[in-house]
């Protein structure tokens, strides 16, 4: 299945239904009173996030979607029929913003979690209604009033507990085979990940976590060279960013600079997102003679200055994968634990990441917009260069 994490749609709740202008008229009941009956209401519009879906592909064809109108109220006091609400399913992870005012409207991140994106107009009255001790025949009903409109984006962004970084070929969809069940493409090529992947480490029974698999990035990735830019924003969720670095990379170059091409990307995306728990994973060390593997690797780090927590590993042959996965465990159940405990940290994380969120949109946006400003002004200079051909007798 194609792999959408992005669309536009636009919504419509039902108008209300019209109120009834009726009287009772049989036989040998003169002058019977009014009994119009009101309308019904009209459908709301929600959003109902679901594990089973992990795409946003069906909202990329089918853009517009209303729900039913209430019906008309009826004689004999009848009420018009209340229309159904429509429910639209998106998966877990679904951020929903108002593309005309901009208002993030709702953060659906549990499973079954209801979001109403439009609401249904309420139902007109009939002129039962308007009866009163100075008003025996009222000719007052209402009309039942329209229903929300909206145009809304629809953001997924996968839910992870471990994000992975790196360059392409660091080695992110290998390390992902190995510690979980999960079966990304490898191959010795750039970019062989195209859309993020999902794998679940299992420790031990009721014990694990989510890590994600993200396209590799390039330097200029901030700018929108490569597929960074597109798929760093699924990285706003993550409580911890593993940073993969090949020690022994094919074309030769400097494991140093490879990984500062990636923190220079990453805090020019989000300045919050570069601030979050990041390990460094020195990988591929089973190329290396077994006597240098130590001082190599230590030479990276000295000249990198790291000073957060360091992996030595090959993701290919397993060395020391087990030590990071109980490692990433321990820091995965104590943000769990810290969160559940203390409301005030779970109001921070969550304040965290709207605030990577709104920077990652932002920054996207910026990025449009220069874009587009770029050929508006090719078309500018296309239109100032023409030649004018003047034919002489």
């Amino acid at each position: 299945m194609k792999f959408v994490d992005e669309t536009v749609i636009k919504v419509a709740a039902g108008n209300g239904g019209s109120g009834c202008l009726s009287f009772r008229r049989e036989k040998y009941i003169p002058r019977g009173g009014p009994d119009g009956g009101d309308g019904g209401d009209g459908g709301s519009v929600f959003l109902r996030a679901d594990d089973a879906v992990n795409t946003l592909v069906d909202y990329r064809y089918v853009r517009s979607y209303r729900a039913g109108n209430g019906e008309a109220g009826r004689g004999s006091n009848c009420r018009g029929k209340s229309s159904e609400d429509l429910i639209l399913v998106v998966p877990v992870g679904t951020t929903v913003i108002d593309e005309g005012t901009g208002e993030v409207l709702g953060d659906l991140s549990k499973d079954g979690e209801l979001l109403k994106v439009a609401q249904g107009g309420f139902h007109g009255l009939g002129n039962a209604r308007f009866k009163s001790s100075t008003n025996r025949t009222p000719m007052q009903t209402s009309p039942g009033s329209e229903g929300e409109s909206r145009q809304l984006r629809l953001e997924m962004k996968v839910l992870a507990d471990v994000g992975l970084l790196g360059l392409p070929n660091a080695g992110k969809s290998t390390l992902i085979r190995s510690v979980s069940a999960a079966k990304p493409k490898v191959a010795d090529y750039p970019f062989t990940t195209l859309v993020p992947n999902l794998g679940v480490v299992a420790m031990q029974k009721h014990r694990s976590f989510v890590i994600a698999d993200i396209p590799g990035l390039v330097e200029g990735a901030a700018e929108g060279a490569g597929l960074g830019i597109r798929f760093l924003k699924h990285l706003t969720r993550t409580r911890l960013l593993l940073h993969l670095v090949d020690v022994l990379p094919v074309d030769g170059s400097d494991p140093v600079d490879a990984a500062k091409v990636i923190m220079a990307e990453l805090k020019a995306f989000s300045e919050t997102l570069y601030q979050r728990p990041r390990w460094l994973v020195l990988n591929k060390t089973d190329l290396l003679p077994e006597g240098e593997r130590e001082a190599v690797c230590r030479d990276i780090v000295e000249r990198l200055d790291w000073q957060g927590p360091v992996f030595f590993l090959s993701a290919l042959s397993g060395d020391n994968t087990d030590a990071l996965c109980w490692a990433m465990l321990e820091h995965v159940e104590a943000c769990r634990e810290r969160e559940h405990d203390n409301e005030e940290a779970q109001q921070l994380e969550l304040d965290t990441q709207r605030a990577m969120q709104a920077e990652a949109r932002q920054r996207i946006q910026d990025l449009a917009d220069a874009r587009k400003a770029a050929r508006q002004s090719e078309e500018d200079d296309d239109d100032d260069g023409d030649v004018e051909v003047v034919y002489e007798p």
